[in-house]
């Protein structure tokens, strides 16, 4: 009998743990009060652990070039594209928006995207308990992180919904190249995604190095680079091997639920009746997601016993007279 895999309650721990270290971003930048803007910071965070996260992979850079030529540079552009874009309109919506806001409409869009993306670009069924756990999870989003103010940016909006579908792109297209390329280190991919998606930063990066100079940007990037990228992305891509794409976009939200929970015990803010709900809410569709997959029978159907003719079965008296005369003989009396 085949052995049944219980990699998605394990893999989904992993991309939990991943999504928990995300959620330390905001708070060490209100921590830190580094006067870096956005988008150069969040250039020298791609570097710094596209950077740590290739250094013990570099040995399986050659490897990779074959791969590259049947297949692979496709998802690997394609993660690496959607990594840019995301740091950048996120940070553009954050900066347009507020914090809150663009929080709540791309991580709310984005697992609903990778949902539908994964559907569409792998065939992932999407079953109930993704509809009930994603559901659960981005309802208590938004009434955890709403924000009261009442004016709209609409470009802000827009920027903040091309995030969560970036982010939605990203993790069905390292789905689909961990399914297509088992033999390939994904550490390694992940790496090179990092790299290439800090291109587009660089001229940020290089117009706001006065910054660099002071010792609590410096510490910010490192912070960021290894403890929000370099470990994250290893995690996520250990575990994405064993979860469905569908599932590690509803287990994105416990980034903001970190965030959230960083800010009330550690930054001292107060979490309101409503934000508490949207936590409680947040953490049943997170725990929904975590369940491991229901077991599945194997399909083959199982070997039919030889039998010898002494031992099988003789046919009924009718279907023998019209089939098997000699079998006949000894269920029908002779006529002669």
């Amino acid at each position: 009998m085949r052995r049944q895999k219980q990699g998605f309650s394990s893999g989904a721990g992993l991309i939990l743990g991943a999504a928990l270290l995300w959620g330390t971003v905001g708070p060490a930048q209100a921590l830190a009060g580094a006067s870096m803007g956005p988008a150069a910071l969040g250039g020298w965070r791609l570097l710094v652990g596209g950077a740590v996260l290739a250094a013990p992979a570099c040995r399986r850079l050659p490897a990779l070039l074959p791969a590259l030529r049947h297949g692979l540079a496709r998802p690997l552009l394609i993660c690496a594209t959607a990594t840019g874009i995301y740091q950048a309109v996120f940070l553009y919506s954050t900066a347009r928006t507020g914090a809150a806001l663009a929080t709540v409409v791309a991580l709310g869009t984005a697992p609903v995207a990778t949902g539908l993306i994964a559907r569409a670009v792998c065939g992932e069924r999407l079953t109930r308990t993704w509809l009930v756990s994603t559901a659960s999870a981005v309802i208590g989003c938004v009434l955890l992180m709403a924000p009261t103010g009442t004016g709209v940016d609409a470009l802000g909006l827009l920027a903040a919904t091309v995030s969560g579908v970036c982010y939605g792109l990203y993790t069905v297209y390292a789905k689909r190249l961990a399914t297509d390329h088992p033999d390939v280190h994904l550490p390694m991919v992940s790496a090179l995604s990092l790299l290439l998606g800090a291109v587009p930063l660089v001229p940020w990066m290089a117009a706001d190095t006065a910054a660099l100079g002071q010792p609590a940007t410096l510490s910010l990037i490192a912070w960021l680079g290894l403890a929000t990228t370099a470990l994250p992305y290893g995690l996520f891509s250990a575990g994405i091997t064993s979860t469905s794409a569908a599932s590690v976009g509803t287990l994105s939200l416990a980034e903001p639920l970190t965030a959230s929970f960083l800010g009330v015990f550690v930054l001292h803010e107060r979490l309101t009746a409503t934000a508490a709900l949207g936590s409680l809410l947040m953490l049943g569709g997170l725990a929904a997601a975590c369940l491991p997959a229901p077991r599945t029978r194997p399909t083959t159907p199982p070997s039919e016993p030889s039998v010898t003719p002494s031992d099988q079965p003789q046919p009924a008296a009718g279907h023998a007279a019209a089939t098997s005369p000699s079998r006949s003989t000894s269920r029908v009396p002779r006529t002669n």
